[in-house]
């Protein structure tokens, strides 16, 4: 798998994320209200073992699978029962420094994604190399 690719399902990741947060966030008063969150576990086996190279079609058998064009991301409910504001299971402190690591995470990918395609334009033109 590309680069470029592993980069975008980063950036659909991070949208992913950033509208979960989001939600948390603008729930931080609702009572009863459980936070939720982004499964990555499976967007990091599918990027982790795309790109082991193989020297026997036996040899990893279970990873030698085709990976899908698109990446499903599980929103799962935090399972946290301490009410951390006495009214939901939010911290608000927490909410925000994810969404600044995601914002960060969001920024890097789509720059170097930017990079990329800036570069083969370049090319396309003439004027530079990849």
């Amino acid at each position: 798998m590309s680069s470029v690719k592993l980069l975008q399902n980063l950036l659909d990741y991070c949208s992913i994320k950033n509208k979960v947060i989001s939600k948390n966030i603008a729930n931080v008063g609702t009572e009863g209200y459980r936070r939720e969150n982004v499964e990555f576990k499976n967007l990091l086996d599918e990027n982790v073992n795309s790109g082991l190279k193989i020297s026997e079609n036996k040899h990893l058998s279970a990873l030698n699978k085709p990976v899908q064009s698109q990446s499903q991301f599980n929103i799962i409910y935090d399972g946290e029962t301490e009410m951390t504001t006495g009214i939901n299971n939010i911290n608000i402190e927490q909410e925000m420094s994810d969404l600044a690591e995601n914002t960060l995470r969001f920024r890097f990918a789509s720059k170097k994604v930017g990079d990329y395609y800036r570069g083969i334009q370049n090319v396309i033109k003439g004027g530079g190399r990849l």
